[in-house]
């Protein structure tokens, strides 16, 4: 059942120093940074990902859009046993200002319950914070999102600042 608002929750971190990591021991995972995103794969990424989210943005994309809205961002994959389970795209938000936005992030759902999203969190996390530009990391996710999610991002160290609330767009209908 789909509410009737969306409700949006905008988390940022501002400190390196509040990041509290959580590592799996998952002898079979590894992540990989995309060195050139391939937009069919990334496609099929983002849908398998988001389907139980309802993820529409980037699918409404083609792929000449699709394609110059990746080639800024550091996607890492995270493979179990050779087999694609999930992702995470950063991206500069704001260069001067150092901001760095964790815009998508997720499982696939055969890997959820696991452990291993808090790993790909992590990493990603530490990931931005390595770019010494980096004087900010945010995101943002909404009711339509895992009930874990805003869990797992307070404890990897992030804080909520905003939460906005507005009827629900027809496109997630």
């Amino acid at each position: 059942m789909i509410p009737d608002t969306l409700v949006t929750t905008y988390l940022e971190m501002r400190r390196r120093s509040d990041f509290q990591p959580a590592w799996v021991d998952v002898p079979d995972a590894q992540i990989i940074r995309l060195g050139r995103v391939d937009v069919a794969f990334y496609r099929f990424l983002y849908s398998e990902v988001g389907a139980a989210w309802r993820w529409r943005d980037r699918a409404a994309l083609d792929d000449t859009a699709l394609n110059a809205a990746l080639a800024p961002a550091r996607v890492d994959v995270l493979y179990v046993a050779g087999c694609p389970a999930g992702y995470a795209e950063l991206a500069v938000s704001d260069a001067a200002a150092g901001d760095v936005e964790l815009a998508y992030f997720g499982l696939r759902g055969d890997f959820i319950g696991r452990g291993l999203g808090k790993h790909l969190l992590s990493h990603a996390i530490q990931s931005a914070w390595d770019d010494e530009t980096t004087r900010r990391l945010w995101l943002h996710t909404c009711n339509l999102d895992s009930p874990h999610a805003i869990d797992n991002y307070i404890k990897r160290g992030f804080g909520i600042y905003q939460r906005t609330e507005e009827p629900m767009p027809a496109h997630y209908r």
